[in-house]
């Protein structure tokens, strides 16, 4: 395996995990900012307040786009693993 064929692997493998992370890594941000807000707003300072919504808009947003991320990195791997016997021919 080349250098440059490793290297192109590795880069579409972190491009398919950041694009299945992202719907949570953005929905975890908006919730953080929006509890942040309601916190400097009220002035309660409860480190535990942030927690329970995040989990609450995580398991929304699993709930929701799970069976697109699953899909989406089945058919990744599928891809991957069809894609080995020319890899290989390399």
């Amino acid at each position: 395996m080349k250098i440059d064929l490793a290297l192109f692997l590795s880069e579409d493998m972190l491009w398919q995990a950041l694009i299945v992370a992202a719907p949570l890594l953005g929905i975890s941000m908006l919730v953080g900012l929006v509890v942040s807000l309601f916190q400097v707003v009220t002035q309660i300072q409860e480190m535990t307040l942030t927690f329970i919504p995040k989990m609450i808009a995580m398991v929304v947003v699993i709930f929701l786009l799970g069976p697109w991320m699953l899909g989406h990195i089945t058919e990744y791997t599928t891809t991957l693993y069809q894609s080995i016997p020319d890899l290989i021919k390399e």
